[in-house]
């Protein structure tokens, strides 16, 4: 099988988010062939270079989404209206009113309890961009929804249709960098917002608000005016897989569009979320906030009608995906894999870490909360005198550094150095370390350096740092943020967030209970080793893989050497060992689509594909 894996600012990137997950289903996955098309996120990332990469990996393509040059392209008039009259339809779809939902976390709208998310269960739904002074939605009780259900779809359907009116121009005149960037996008933004029905944010939004969605708007647009979705690129692919939602989704939709590949998308940390808790200073105005939560709510929903299947990385991603419309029936769960060999012998050793140590572990930064563990251990302290606190992890960034500083100072006025005697030099029971030093050499030496291991933090996705703690066999104390709870799934004790005293008690009854801490840490392991492996993830996307291509209509007929039909070119439904990328069987590239070709094509030995790494 082929596959189109889209990314952003993310593998094959030295420095790219989920670089590891994918990079070990790649490499998993060594019977299919895989084309990367990766869009990067700043020149930095770009000139840190790429990871070695496996030989199925027989293409990577990059695009920058931190810069787009002026394309050149001269517009005639006939296509100047086409792009007035689809990018009007665009705007028109995010600047429309009617639309219920708000640009914050689900169930968070106005009316209360969450009721202000139309038609929940259904297939195509959204309307995230309303902000939720403006009381546009559904009432407080729900019964709104069924009333809007109509005028919703037809919004979805007009800002779909726009998407990709928009995209047939942009590969007929070879991009629409220049027109995206014109006064005549602007102008146009402005009719949208002006008219009757838009929110009513909009209709009060200044120029500088309308400068700023339609900056936003042409950086978001970028991929419409790539030549990634031609039949030699990603038309050629079986299976387009979108490993985040946003911009990589979207190359996904157009490869779909115009060729008709399945797309699959995966999200382990959901985009329109990440959207929303991290819109820059220029999005400050409430204009600008609602126009851009509109059109990011429009096209996740647009990504989640099409997707073949969607596999969240938690409850908390599914939850946010039903909410914007995706149909539960194809929504597939997929924890993240994760390397446990590394954590064997820690997990499999008796347990020698002092019995009075608590242990912290990850990036320090002010969303891990060390300030609520300090002042907890202060509590613990005055019913275990004995106890101590290991703060292991490096900061991140210069908030990270300003951070750290701001919790050394912390922890030396809470905790005066102590010393035995007289003539004994002090020590603070509270110590900050790095991976690396020689008390901690080694991550899982992290882990066991300490009788419970603790995570304090007020925002949090999936916690990958509580994962290695299961993998090395520790009992947990974890607050109830992100997926935590899914995640521990009853072998750890779990406490609200921002509440010092409430983790203090959890602490300190698992520091007196260690046969206690013995269970719920080989039970944590177990549930560990069961969930979140390496294996697992790749058996599980395997399987998938077969599932789409299974039920994706054939476009093409290729044949082997004996004269007999193929389903793709590497069959991927087949379980005996060996490496099936080494067959001579290959589909020929596409040059029509697969429902125009009366006859079938015959396979040609395995040719190393353009633009390898």
């Amino acid at each position: 099988m082929r596959i189109g894996l889209l990314t952003e600012g993310g593998y094959p990137y030295v420095s790219g988010d989920a670089g590891l997950w994918c990079d070990r289903l790649v490499r998993g996955l060594e019977r299919h062939e895989f084309d990367v098309y990766a869009l990067s996120r700043s020149r930095r990332q770009e000139a840190g270079g790429c990871v070695p990469l496996p030989p199925q990996v027989r293409r990577v393509r990059t695009a920058p989404l931190w810069t787009a040059e002026d394309d050149g392209v001269t517009h005639g008039r006939r296509a100047r209206r086409r792009f007035a009259e689809y990018y009007g339809e665009l705007v028109a779809a995010v600047c429309a009113g009617d639309a219920s939902g708000t640009a914050g976390e689900p169930g968070s709208h106005s009316g209360g309890g969450g009721h202000g998310w139309p038609g929940r269960g259904g297939a195509r739904t959204e309307g995230l961009g309303a902000d939720a002074g403006d009381g546009a939605g559904p009432a407080g009780d729900g019964h709104g929804a069924a009333g809007t259900q109509g005028v919703s779809g037809d919004l979805a359907d007009r800002f779909g249709s726009a998407l990709y009116g928009l995209a047939e121009l942009a590969r007929e005149e070879g991009g629409l960098v220049g027109a995206l960037r014109s006064d005549t996008a602007v102008r146009t933004l402005e009719r949208a917002c002006r008219a009757p029905r838009a929110l009513r944010t909009a209709r009060e939004a200044r120029v500088p608000d309308l400068l700023a969605v339609a900056a936003h708007l042409e950086r978001a647009l970028r991929p419409l005016s790539l030549d990634w979705y031609d039949d030699d690129a990603l038309g050629a692919a079986d299976l387009c897989h979108a490993t985040a939602g946003g911009p990589a989704a979207l190359c996904g939709l157009l490869a779909r569009h115009f060729s008709g590949v399945p797309l699959l998308v995966t999200e382990y940390g959901v985009r329109l979320r990440s959207h929303y808790l991290t819109l820059g200073p220029d999005a400050a105005a409430p204009a600008v906030r609602a126009l851009l939560g509109a059109f990011h709510g429009r096209l996740a929903a647009e990504v989640y009608r099409a997707a073949e299947i969607l596999t969240p990385g938690n409850a908390h991603a599914r939850r946010w995906q039903e909410r914007c419309g995706a149909d539960r029936a194809r929504i597939r769960t997929v924890y993240p894999g994760m390397e446990a060999g590394r954590f064997t012998e820690v997990g499999e050793s008796p347990d020698r870490a002092d019995p009075g140590t608590l242990v912290w572990v990850g990036r320090v930064e002010p969303a891990k909360d060390l300030v609520s563990l300090l002042h907890a251990f202060a509590e613990v302290r005055k019913e275990e005198p004995e106890a101590r606190l290991r703060i292991v992890g490096a900061p991140s960034g210069a908030e990270g550094a300003a951070y750290l500083g701001h919790c050394r100072a912390l922890a030396a006025q809470l905790f005066p150095d102590e010393a035995e005697g007289a003539h004994a030099v002090g020590d603070n029971p509270v110590s900050f370390e790095e991976i690396g030093a020689p008390e901690v050499p080694t991550l899982p030496e992290a882990y066991a350096a300490g009788a419970v291991v603790v995570l304090s933090s007020v925002v949090e996705g999936f916690p990958i740092g509580l994962v290695e703690a299961m993998f090395c066999g520790r009992a947990t104390v974890s607050t109830d943020v992100g997926a935590v709870v899914e995640v521990i799934g009853g072998t750890g004790l779990v406490v609200p967030p921002r509440n010092p005293r409430a983790l203090a008690e959890a602490c300190v009854a698992l520091l007196r209970d260690p046969e206690r801490r013995e269970r719920l840490g080989a039970a944590a392991r177990a549930r560990a080793l069961e969930l979140f492996t390496v294996e697992q993830n790749i058996a599980a996307f395997h399987g998938i893989y077969l599932e789409i291509v299974s039920h994706s209509p054939v476009r093409r007929v290729v044949l082997d050497e004996s004269g007999e039909p193929l389903p793709f070119a590497a069959p991927a439904e087949s379980r005996v060992p060996g490496r099936w990328t080494d067959s001579t069987a290959r589909a020929l590239p596409r040059g029509i689509p697969g429902w125009a070709t009366s006859a079938p094509v015959r396979a040609t030995p395995l040719a190393t594909a353009e633009g390898a790494r």
